[in-house]
């Protein structure tokens, strides 16, 4: 779920707050709000202390669940992301410091 869901349910809906309140509360402009609220963009650390100041919730958890997301996100596509393997060297190079 992307923490933008979260953030809606937890803090705008569980407050009784609209879209607008929030956003006023948060210090930042509605549109801001919207696109995290509508999955659009994710959290930034900013947002995160944001979050943390208004809520009292934990910038780091907010921050964890956004990284958690993302990684979700890639991983359902690593399949697609071609890298080639390192192979370390049996033998010792001498390279210039």
């Amino acid at each position: 779920m992307h923490p933008g869901t979260t953030v809606r349910q937890d803090c705008v809906e569980r407050n009784g707050l609209s879209v607008t309140d929030a956003a006023r509360i948060l210090g930042v402009d509605r549109q801001t709000l919207s696109n995290l609220l509508n999955a659009r963009s994710g959290i930034s650390p900013e947002m995160a202390v944001r979050l943390e100041k208004a809520f009292g919730t934990s910038a780091r958890e907010w921050l964890l669940r956004q990284l958690d997301y993302e990684l979700a996100e890639v991983m359902r596509r690593a399949n697609k992301i071609k890298v080639e393997p390192f192979r370390a060297s049996t033998t010792e190079s001498g390279g210039s410091e």
